[in-house]
């Protein structure tokens, strides 16, 4: 057989046996995998570009009349019916009896569940079909919402049903460090949704999981949910100036840091050291998407300690020593405050004190310093001070041969 001419021959090519399977499920599974590929290469607004190419797909194959042909267009209208086309397409005569099923399904259950800290919440619909003998097994859509980098991580379909939530239910009533809920069907929409939307645009899909490939077919199953009738989950606010000062406050008056010996620290460079080491806390909890700077956990601590912290900051001798031992204290302050379980708390400061370490081997290379703050610190170690306009200017001239070299 000749090689496809082009990508709508290609997918026509892979489809060659839709019409040989057993069930709609099967054929949206396949469906929804060959439009993983369309997601997968696309740069931006990969949404879209799944949209147009059903649009084009539908429209270049509008006189093909074989029973794989006819029956993969069906599949690909019911996966993304906002297609332009989808909704003129119409059964073949040797489509099989079971695509009557595409997408005749109904939802039988919502749940949620997630870390103690917040990091990751997984949404779960249950779904079945209104004819199983055609259709297929009853199955659950399953996405992973990531609150640290604020995407829909990964989505994925699965059967059956049943087993899947029993899994899920039982992996949280064994572990103090999870939560299960029944959700709300239009929040859980809702949340997936907006998530997903970010993820759709991000340069770098995540590389682990079914987020391409089962992308399609969930999100065909989500948009049976109703729209949320409820509030949003609410987000925190910004802390203003003064709300930062009284949350330092309270934090210096707090058990914790009197455990790590913050309390009674008088020395101005120590005292300098340590409010820099707080400031650089609230500042990362505000680049986050959740800027609760008391959602704490082992992975936000570790984006804090060995990325962020090392790409935005000027550290010297007295701050790289003092900072540790803050995160440590604020590790336990941040959980006493959020009513987490003492085993959240032991494992937290069981990671922090691991990465140390790590932490200060990147500290010495500065190999995780970006452009600008590795400039900020060539400045500081040649006794120059980055706030002072006239000094660096000064700086630039001295060394203007330097810089000429460089480039």
């Amino acid at each position: 057989m000749a090689a496809p001419q082009n990508p709508y021959d290609a997918v026509l090519h892979a489809a060659r046996d839709v019409a040989k399977l057993g069930c709609a499920l099967d054929a949206e599974m396949l469906g929804t995998a060959l439009l993983g590929s369309v997601y997968a290469i696309a740069t931006t607004d990969r949404a879209t570009a799944v949209r147009d190419f059903v649009s084009q797909f539908l429209a270049t194959t509008t006189r093909r009349r074989t029973a794989s042909a006819t029956t993969i267009r069906e599949v690909f209208a019911a996966l993304v019916p906002d297609a332009e086309g989808a909704a003129e397409v119409r059964r073949g005569a040797q489509a099989p009896e079971w695509v009557a099923q595409l997408g005749r399904v109904r939802p039988t259950g919502c749940y949620a569940y997630g870390d103690v800290y917040g990091d990751q919440t997984s949404y779960l619909v249950t779904f079945a079909y209104d004819d199983p003998g055609d259709g297929g097994l009853d199955h659950a859509v399953v996405a992973l919402v990531d609150h640290n980098i604020g995407i829909t991580k990964d989505v994925f379909v699965g059967a059956p049903a049943e087993r899947i939530l029993g899994q899920v239910r039982e992996m949280c009533a064994g572990d103090e460090l999870t939560w299960f809920r029944e959700e709300d069907p239009g929040r859980l929409r809702a949340e997936v949704g907006r998530h997903l939307e970010v993820t759709d645009d991000i340069s770098d899909l995540p590389q682990d999981g079914n987020l391409a490939t089962d992308r399609a077919l969930a999100t065909a199953r989500l948009a049976l949910l109703p729209k949320a009738t409820v509030p949003p989950l609410p987000e925190p606010p910004e802390l203003s100036g003064p709300d930062r000062e009284r949350l330092l406050r309270d934090f210096l008056a707090s058990p914790e840091a009197q455990r790590f010996g913050l309390d009674t620290i008088s020395a101005d460079d120590e005292l300098a050291s340590l409010h820099f080491c707080l400031s650089l806390l609230l500042d990362h909890a505000a680049s986050l998407p959740d800027t609760d700077p008391l959602r704490w956990s082992p992975a936000v601590a570790g984006l804090f300690l060995l990325d962020w912290v090392h790409r935005r900051a000027v550290l010297d001798m007295d701050d790289a020593a003092m900072l540790p031992r803050v995160t440590r204290a604020w590790s336990a302050y941040a959980m006493r405050k959020k009513g987490l379980p003492e085993a959240a708390t032991e494992q937290t400061d069981t990671v922090v004190e691991e990465m140390i370490p790590e932490f200060a081997r990147l500290y010495a290379t500065g190999e995780k310093r970006s452009p600008a703050t590795a400039a900020v610190a060539q400045l500081i170690s040649e006794g120059v001070d980055p706030n002072d306009p006239d000094a660096i200017d000064a700086w630039i001239e001295t060394n203007r041969h330097r810089l000429t070299d460089d480039s």
